[in-house]
């Protein structure tokens, strides 16, 4: 028996907000609508299609009501947008986002570099716009830089934990512990995990895991074995966080979900569609994807062998 035989893993896709809000060059709105439409019927359990953050602070994004109301929607597809205050939860309510993912960092340091606010100032302000968005759609909340700052260093457990339960006490229905600038290792994940899961059995928990350091993948094996099943990943991989120079983006949906379907774990993504999507990304971008599966293919696929091989295996076994 593999691994996961039988086990049920949630995969959602945030490329079309994490990895296109640092992309140079804007990407046009029917593009981006057309790529949603398009992952969709992949079979992933959500798409964080856009952030209502200020098109001044994130012009990339400056077109998020256009394609959240452009978009065709699956059943059974959860369309969450990011939302920094209660502002941007209005915007969304507008456009009928099934969920907001609000975003503050655990270490006070990040907070101010990226939200402006103290910690304390974005609890507030969390905390009303979960009040005000109600039983409209779902809230959910990440916290950033759970495993490290790359400005403080090391963050305390206790001040993560401090945080997630005054969220989920708040009204979050569930918690991200994210791995901002890529910090985490399988040792430190395994524990958080644990550790979230006893204090909050019933909470639903997913990994926002960054492969900066090349531990992507090994951190989401430690999250499997420690009970984790929800993950964020990002087509082709790309993201990054601004305060981790060079940094490569978030774990890559694609070589996410084939490690998994390999594994015997059961994601209800068609992996042959969602490649299809992921190969569509230089061309969209620009550049090149660090994702790997989509270039070297899945280790099942088989190529023909070289015309020269049958002379070869003729000589070989005395026949030539």
């Amino acid at each position: 028996m593999r691994q996961g035989e039988g086990r049920r893993v949630y995969v959602h896709e945030v490329a079309p907000r994490d990895g296109f809000q640092i992309e140079a060059m804007f990407i046009p709105t029917d593009r981006k609508i057309a790529l949603i439409d398009q992952l969709s019927r992949t079979g992933l359990a959500g798409i964080e299609a856009t952030s209502f953050t200020s098109p001044k602070a994130i012009p990339a994004l400056r077109d998020a009501e256009e394609v959240m109301r452009g978009i065709r929607r699956e059943a059974g597809v959860v369309y969450a947008a990011l939302v920094p205050n209660l502002r941007g939860a209005e915007r969304a309510m507008t456009v009928g986002v099934d969920e907001v993912n609000l975003v503050m960092s655990v270490s006070e340091t990040h907070n101010l570099a990226n939200l402006r606010m103290t910690r304390d100032q974005s609890f507030a302000q969390l905390t009303e716009t979960i009040r005000v968005v109600g039983g409209q759609a779902a809230v959910n909340a990440s916290l950033s830089t759970c495993f490290g700052c790359p400005m403080e260093g090391a963050v305390a457990a206790d001040e993560v934990w401090r945080w997630a339960a005054g969220l989920l006490d708040a009204g979050a229905s569930g918690i991200t512990l994210a791995d901002t600038t890529g910090m985490a290792h399988p040792a430190q994940v395994g524990e958080m995990v644990e550790a979230f899961r006893s204090r909050w059995p019933a909470a639903r928990l997913t990994l926002h895991l960054h492969n900066t350091r090349g531990l992507g993948l090994a951190n989401v094996l430690a999250a499997l074995e420690a009970g984790a099943d929800r993950f964020d990943a990002s087509l082709g991989g790309l993201g990054g966080c601004p305060y981790a120079p060079g940094a490569t983006g978030n774990v890559c949906t694609e070589d996410l979900v084939h490690m998994l379907e390999a594994m015997g774990y059961r994601t209800g993504v068609d992996l042959g569609r969602l490649l299809d999507c992921a190969r569509l990304l230089p061309g969209l971008v620009g550049h090149e994807v660090p994702g790997q599966v989509a270039k070297a293919g899945r280790i099942q696929d088989r190529h023909p062998e070289p015309e020269w091989l049958a002379a070869v295996r003729a000589k070989a076994l005395g026949r030539a």
